[in-house]
């Protein structure tokens, strides 16, 4: 078995490599148009409730907009739906680069077109998704799903940076800019892919949405996995911990709270780079299952750290609790991957935009939630409180799936182009 990346998905599908080139550089400018979002704000408000009004006008539209997306995605032409949106998103960051040069708008506008981003991508995304399984199976869609989590790794870790750098030089207007211009490599990825409307049952509209949910809930392998991801980020996310670790460890000192991000983000790297451990499995069920209980366990235990008394001095507690946000990063890249692979190789094309839209709603509601969880348990006992009961919870939940949901820990990885198994169902 290979330890690292597995590249064959880029050498060998030409088509696979254009739409992962163009998300990439979609990716990592996107990482400025956070930043720039974020600091926008900031700067201008210095007021964090402002910047909070971020994250809502961010979520409730990605929810909302995945629900009723799902009502027809699977009864369009995707492409075309992924280049719509994709489109609008370079008009929205135009928007965004001429109301930070012209002072037009302002902090009112920034929020509204966020929204309009977030809602755009809540369409388009999953359409954009839903192609990576028509490209690639078997071991290969778990290889190429790995691949996608690197340059989302990789653009986290290295964007905010660089974004960083662009502002102080040039201004943050520019990084608006440049994220607009990225969405161009995107649009260039999106337009190599096949068109066509899916041969999918039934028509659009809530009726389609009512399929796709329960195509998810009767299907114990796509259920297991996706309440396995829910309840990893919803009882154990630590984002939100991070500044009251830091402070209650640290002094509250910036320049360590920025090591924890950085944390994350390196243990997530090198999982990718070595994802090749962990796409060469043939049960990806069984992966996620170990890397949730090992991402509660990290967390869990970087609580206890929090909890305790201080042994090792401030530099041997950093490395403690630096290595313990690195080994869930690390965890939750895994378990990314493995759900990904399960859930898209056990689903249909007829449904497969709606279940990509699903996925991407717990994705991304989850940490929401999570972090809305642990702020509120923390505010009532403390960071390192927090963390613990997370992390107890989140393992206990973890092994409650395990056993009541046998066909998640037998799911094997269809052959290459085979959708079919004993495994998808039972």
């Amino acid at each position: 078995m290979k330890a690292l990346v597995d590249l064959r998905p880029l050498r060998e599908n030409r088509t696979f490599r254009r739409l992962w080139i163009g998300s990439t550089a979609s990716g990592f400018g996107g990482q400025f148009g956070a930043f720039a979002s974020v600091y926008y704000l900031w700067d201008t408000t210095h007021r964090a409730a402002v910047v909070g009004l971020l994250g809502l006008a961010i979520a409730a539209p990605l929810i909302l907009l995945s629900l009723v997306g799902s009502a027809f995605i699977d009864h369009v032409d995707r492409r075309r739906l992924a280049m719509r949106c994709t489109g609008g998103q370079i008009l929205v960051g135009a928007a965004m680069t001429a109301v930070v040069f012209t002072g037009v708008g302002g902090v009112p506008a920034v929020l509204g077109l966020a929204a309009t981003a977030s809602a755009l991508g809540a369409l388009g995304n999953p359409a954009r998704r839903a192609f990576i399984p028509a490209l690639l199976s078997g071991q290969r869609l778990a290889a190429g799903l790995a691949l996608n989590h690197l340059s989302f790794q990789l653009a986290m870790l290295l964007g905010p940076a660089a974004a960083g750098g662009l502002t102080a030089l040039a201004g943050v207007g520019w990084c608006f800019a440049f994220d607009t211009l990225t969405f161009g490599a995107a649009l260039i990825g999106l337009a190599g892919l096949p068109s066509g409307v899916p041969a999918s049952p039934g028509r659009a509209g809530i009726r389609a949405v009512r399929a796709g949910l329960a195509y998810a809930a009767r299907t114990p392998a796509v259920r297991g996995a996706l309440l396995a991801d829910l309840v990893a980020t919803l009882f154990a996310m630590p984002i939100a911990l991070f500044p009251v670790v830091n402070a209650e460890l640290f002094g509250d000192r910036p320049e360590i709270l920025g090591l924890f991000t950085t944390a994350l983000a390196a243990g997530g790297v090198t999982a990718s780079v070595l994802s090749g451990l962990a796409t060469g499995r043939p049960h990806p069920g069984r992966l996620m299952l170990t890397c949730g209980a090992v991402w509660a366990l990290a967390l869990g235990g970087l609580g206890l750290v929090a909890l305790g008394p201080r042994v090792v001095g401030t530099v041997g507690t950093l490395s403690v609790v630096l290595l313990l946000v690195a080994v869930a990063g690390a965890a939750d890249t895994w378990a990314v991957v493995a759900r990904g692979t399960v859930v898209q190789s056990t689903t249909p094309d007829a449904y497969r935009g709606r279940v990509s839209a699903l996925e991407a709603m717990v994705g991304e509601a989850g940490p929401q939630l999570g972090n809305l969880r642990a702020g509120l348990v923390a505010s009532a006992t403390s960071g390192g409180a927090a963390l613990a009961i997370g992390g107890a919870t989140a393992l206990a939940a973890t092994v409650l799936i395990a056993v009541s949901t046998p066909a998640l820990r037998r799911f094997t990885v269809p052959d290459e182009g085979a959708l079919t198994g004993s495994d998808l169902h039972g």
